[in-house]
């Protein structure tokens, strides 16, 4: 029952944050081109925020333990590779094959790896996990910046166009600046230290919201096949891929299970986001949300019990 715990304690706000968003636009509060338009201020001005407090905020005085951040850098990349290679041959809208690639490979691991691996790990390996989401999460938002631009609807073809909706991408531009002021190491001033904390700690929450208030189930049944093999892969398949490399090259407790919540947890809220706004499936992208919100609550109970049981963590 404790691990039943530990996976619905790490779910359920964001199941509440949609639901919360849903029951809003249910009561006409507002039109529903209020939460669309709301998206878009998430997408352009909470989330560069977002990623800028990420990488400024990075400790500089961790201790890197490259076995893990090799195993995870060249497992995530070799994922990537594969996705945009395979998913084509199997899917003709270019929509939809950005937002399934974004939605398998890009997993919400800043926001559940320092829980879970807190709870089921103890409060010594709060470190590493933490030391692997600020390599990470550059990798995950430069990576569907690229694939939600090769990709997106009516992309005009060319090299250009492609580097250009990159550069520009808000998200970029703030890891960008991020970046600078990590290396620099130039401080803010205490007031907008933390006034950029409490923009960032906002962006998920209203990320969410927004989600839920834009979400619609009539498409469901269309996007059925796609749901299935997106979180059978994304839940089951590539996690348990990875869980038996990694121990078969010797990982154990929790060096695992952190590579576990890489690839094991469910798809990045900022995925939704991104999608409906750079030309995405946004409709298929909330319901990947939602739903491996959802099946994560049982499937990460399951891993749980797996590893533990034999004795891996």
């Amino acid at each position: 029952m404790e691990n039943v715990r530990v996976a619905a304690e790490a779910v359920l706000p964001f199941l509440l944050y949609i639901a919360f968003g849903y029951g809003v636009r249910l009561t006409g509060i507002a039109p529903e081109s209020f939460f669309k338009t709301l998206n878009k201020v998430v997408f352009r001005a909470f989330f560069p925020v977002m990623m800028f407090h990420t990488i400024y905020k990075t400790d500089t005085n961790f201790q890197m333990d490259t076995g893990v951040l090799l195993f995870a850098l060249v497992s995530l990349l070799t994922l990537i590779l594969l996705l945009c290679l395979l998913v084509p041959r199997f899917i003709r809208a270019n929509p939809v094959r950005g937002v399934f690639i974004q939605a398998v490979y890009r997993s919400n691991f800043v926001l559940f790896a320092l829980p879970l691996t807190i709870s089921v790990c103890g409060e010594g390996a709060g470190s590493l996990a933490a030391m692997l989401i600020a390599i990470v999460i550059p990798i995950y938002n430069v990576a569907a910046v690229v694939i939600l631009e090769t990709f997106r609807e009516g992309r005009r073809s060319g090299i250009g166009s492609l580097l250009k909706g990159i550069v520009t991408n808000p998200m970029i531009l703030g890891a960008a600046v991020g970046l600078v002021f990590f290396l620099l190491r130039l401080p803010l001033p205490s007031v907008l230290d933390e006034t950029v904390e409490a923009v960032a700690d906002m962006s998920t929450p209203l990320a969410l919201f927004v989600l839920g208030a834009t979400l619609h189930f009539k498409a469901v049944g269309r996007n059925l096949p796609y749901l299935a093999a997106g979180l059978t892969l994304r839940l089951l398949l590539i996690p348990a891929v990875v869980v038996t490399l990694a121990a078969c090259m010797g990982f154990r407790d929790e060096k695992l299970f952190i590579l576990f919540t890489l690839y094991g947890t469910p798809v990045a809220t900022a995925s939704y986001a991104m999608a409906e706004n750079m030309g995405g499936d946004g409709e298929l992208a909330g319901q990947f949300v939602v739903f491996s919100t959802v099946a994560s609550i049982l499937t990460i109970f399951l891993w749980i019990l797996v590893l533990r049981t034999a004795g891996l963590i």
